[in-house]
């Protein structure tokens, strides 16, 4: 796993793309290739308190950066952000792939006897 990122920096990350809200957000922030202030709502089955929240959680994990200028809020997407975790998702993967699946003595796996291992 990549050294530079902890898991509780992993876990954040996962938990900030852990609804399906969220990730619809980060995609309409993408296809729009801008900020975007405002249409987010409109685009989105949500009340804007909730839109507002989701994109607060966004913005705490670093993947959404976002500018208030009285009640008018622009938001668009942290590159740099999106590409670090995107690293070390891929790094934390790539290690659990090569990991063998099973240490057991053939015919000795208490976890599942029927997995030949």
């Amino acid at each position: 796993m990549n050294d530079t990122t902890s898991n509780d920096a992993l876990a954040a990350l996962a938990r900030a793309l852990a609804h399906p809200a969220r990730l619809s957000i980060l995609r309409v922030l993408a296809e729009r290739q801008t900020c975007v202030c405002g249409e987010i709502v409109d685009v989105m089955p949500l009340a804007q308190a909730t839109v507002s929240q989701h994109l607060k959680v966004l913005r705490e994990a670093g993947l959404v950066r976002g500018t208030v200028d009285g009640p008018r809020s622009c938001y668009g997407l942290a590159p740099d952000a999106l590409v670090h975790a995107a690293r070390a998702f891929a790094a934390l993967f790539d290690a659990l792939a090569e990991a063998p699946a099973c240490a057991c003595p053939p015919g000795a796996c208490a976890c599942r006897p029927d997995a030949g291992c």
